[in-house]
């Protein structure tokens, strides 16, 4: 017996080393996911620039047409100027010329003030495009290391998971389903050793008459209080 719970010892601790692969996994494939962001924010923003230049020449034209409209508007003012015949008509005409003249000025204002934006987002631009270049660079980097590092766990995780096999078909099936059942519910700690009289699994101590079972290691034991299998380091033996 005492070879069977050596054995469920082992299988344990298998399990644990194949599922601590798991977070490993995740580390790993993290690394890439983080590049992967990295850039993906870069395009993004490019993207938005994209769309604040095009917005930003979308309003310069608006404001040329509306200037030349203005310029329009003058020229039909003079005409109307030579054949006013009061003063009346006179200052209603020198207003509205007065009125589209600030309009011009505000209107040339403006095309100046979107051809800056313009020229400064297109300037921005270039910055983040070479910024992209480096990300995109670094990303193949590390997706080169990243499947390097995958393919060495996947490798170490396929061993372990070989030896499992292995193991398992060397433990008898009645004790094999135990494990599992009691694993179901226990995970990795299924499996756990007595220290200082106390199971490591509940933490509880076990009496007299159970740690002696586990120091016999005639038969698998179980804990009285959380139902871990238990079995004693070879340290304490």
């Amino acid at each position: 017996m005492k070879q069977y719970i050596n054995q469920i010892i082992e299988l344990s601790k298998i399990d644990k080393a194949i599922d601590d692969f798991g977070p490993k996994i995740e580390a790993v494939e993290a690394k890439l996911k983080r590049a992967q962001e990295e850039v993906d924010t870069i395009k993004q923003s490019i993207a938005d620039i994209d769309e604040e230049i095009k917005e930003c020449q979308v309003k310069k034209a608006k404001n040329e047409l509306h200037l030349k409209e203005l310029a329009e508007k003058l020229a039909d003012i003079e005409k109307k100027s030579a054949q006013v015949k009061t003063e009346k008509e006179l200052k209603a005409l020198q207003l509205e010329e007065d009125i589209a003249k600030e309009q011009i000025n505000f209107a040339n204002e403006e095309i100046a003030r979107l051809e800056n934006l313009c020229e400064s987002k297109s300037e921005e631009k270039e910055q983040l495009q070479e910024r992209l270049k480096e990300l995109e660079a670094n990303f193949e980097n590390v997706k080169k290391e990243v499947e390097e590092e995958l393919a060495n766990l996947n490798a170490q995780r396929e061993e372990l998971f070989k030896k499992k096999s292995e193991l398992v078909a060397a433990i008898p099936q009645q004790i094999l389903v135990f494990y599992e059942k009691i694993r179901r519910w226990a995970g990795n700690t299924a499996v756990v050793p007595v220290r200082k009289q106390a199971c490591m699994g509940c933490y509880m101590k076990i009496n007299d008459k159970t740690y002696a079972q586990v120091i016999k290691a005639e038969e698998i034991t179980t804990c009285p209080h959380c139902g871990r299998i238990l079995y004693l380091e070879e340290s304490q033996e």
